[in-house]
């Protein structure tokens, strides 16, 4: 479930970072006057904004932060930005080349705090004039509970929440969920605010599952005298607090411009590395063994669960029944070079053009046929959360033993755990050793692989 939709814009934080680093650049070879290395002078600065910035959260502004919190992470960033230029200062012989580096700093940074400030309040003016940059919101619970968020979202447009309703009740009864589930699908609502005071841990899960299920974002107002034992993530609106479920780590734009970086270069070097020849290659003995096409397209559910065309070299004779059941072992309708390359997951090389125009990732939980998506929705407690992210080539669940044909309600589960692991536990660096175990299972072989 997304916990960050709210930030002031998805691409305003990349667009903060670039013009960032051109301010800090440009000053640095207008003022500083970097005496030796001044290529690697440059690459530290850069590196040292970016770091200190990814530690402080310097770029984790949403549409409820405070303008103290922003200045005092503000401050913290400058200072220890200037740490760093101290120790840059080693390298300057002289008193008039280290005012420079003084006057940079104080420049530079100022530069940097009016345009992060300008970019704020033009957010909060362009939401109550424009009406843009919304999220459509409900309120549940009882009146005491919920008043001060209804009279902030009401007082304060310039936040860009806009109240559709407010669902008021001391206890919630089974009735009233239902019709709140109806009117938050029916009306498109973004957000759900709940509040937890009288709320059943029966009703609390109730409410949950839809969320994860229909992808909305929800969020608890709490109750001061209870106490939680899960890691949820606790936001101040104004000075009400809020809680959050989940935090999924690919919500976050840097971290999901880190990845699709990856899957770009990841798959180009891919398709012309390898698909460059294997598919004329593949192409002919596809072709002379069997009447069809050389490529294989189907239906998949992707991100936020919208249809896609999954690719894949061709591996059965082609009939109607090839779009519609799984693959068994000793499946009649596999070809003789169908059999290799499923094999040796070559047949799954051309999801990279996938990847490279935004349908898919490197890793990532499988997608799966419409028709299986739909039958095991219906088995697996929120299974549609896997579509908060990207289908991925491999996944965490393929390396773990999970690939493959699904026998029984053991696999697609405990695939399911696995995806959802892999969703709220993401790093490059998990990457880079989910795709070194998909490698070395397809050397060593793969017993689910036919």
């Amino acid at each position: 479930m997304r916990t960050k939709t709210g930030r002031y814009s998805g691409y305003i934080r990349p667009f903060s970072y670039l013009i960032d680093l051109i301010i800090i650049n440009f000053f640095a070879v207008l003022i500083a006057d970097f005496p030796i290395q001044k290529i690697l002078f440059s690459a530290v600065l850069n590196f040292g904004w970016i770091a200190i910035a990814l530690h402080l959260g310097f770029y984790e502004v949403y549409r409820f932060s405070k303008v103290i919190s922003i200045l005092n992470c503000s401050l913290k960033q400058a200072s220890m930005f200037g740490i760093v230029f101290f120790a840059l200062a080693f390298f300057y012989t002289d008193e008039t080349s280290f005012k420079r580096l003084i006057i940079f700093l104080f420049i530079s940074f100022n530069f940097i705090l009016f345009i992060k400030f300008s970019i704020f309040f033009f957010l909060q003016k362009y939401r109550v004039i424009f009406g843009g940059n919304h999220r459509k919101v409900i309120l549940i619970g009882n009146t005491k509970s919920i008043s001060p968020l209804r009279h902030f979202f009401t007082e304060n447009l310039d936040y860009g929440y806009e109240l559709i309703h407010s669902f008021e009740a001391e206890q919630l009864k089974t009735a009233q969920i239902e019709e709140m589930f109806n009117f938050v699908i029916n009306n498109n609502i973004d957000e759900i605010y709940c509040s937890i005071t009288g709320l059943s841990e029966n009703k609390m899960n109730e409410i949950i599952d839809f969320a994860d299920i229909n992808l909305k974002t929800l969020k608890f107002i709490p109750d001061g005298n209870q106490i939680f034992f899960r890691n949820f993530i606790l936001q101040y609106y104004d000075y009400i607090p809020v809680i959050a479920l989940r935090n999924i780590r690919l919500d976050e734009n840097l971290y999901k411009m880190a990845k699709r970086g990856f899957d770009i270069i990841f798959s180009l070097i891919i398709i012309f590395g390898i698909l460059s020849w294997v598919i004329p290659i593949l192409g002919i003995l596809i072709k002379l063994e069997s009447k069809g096409t050389v490529f294989f397209n189907q239906k998949r559910n992707g991100l936020n669960n919208k249809e896609f065309n999954c690719y894949k070299f061709r591996s059965m004779e082609k009939s109607k029944v090839m779009t519609m059941d799984q693959v068994s072992k000793n499946d009649a309708r596999v070809t003789k070079i169908g059999k290799i390359i499923r094999k040796t997951s070559i047949d799954e090389l051309p999801q990279f053009f996938n990847v490279l125009i935004g349908d898919m990732s490197v890793v990532g939980p499988r997608p799966h046929m419409i028709s299986y998506n739909q039958e095991y929705t219906l088995k697996v407690n929120k299974f549609m959360m896997r579509h908060f992210i990207k289908p991925g080539i491999t996944g965490l669940a393929q390396t773990r033993g999970f690939r493959g044909e699904i026998e029984s309600d053991y696999d697609i589960i405990n695939r399911f755990k696995y995806d959802i692991f892999y969703l709220e536990n993401w790093s490059i660096l998990l990457d880079v050793k989910i795709i070194l175990t998909t490698i070395y299972n397809i050397i060593t072989g793969d017993k689910k692989a036919y």
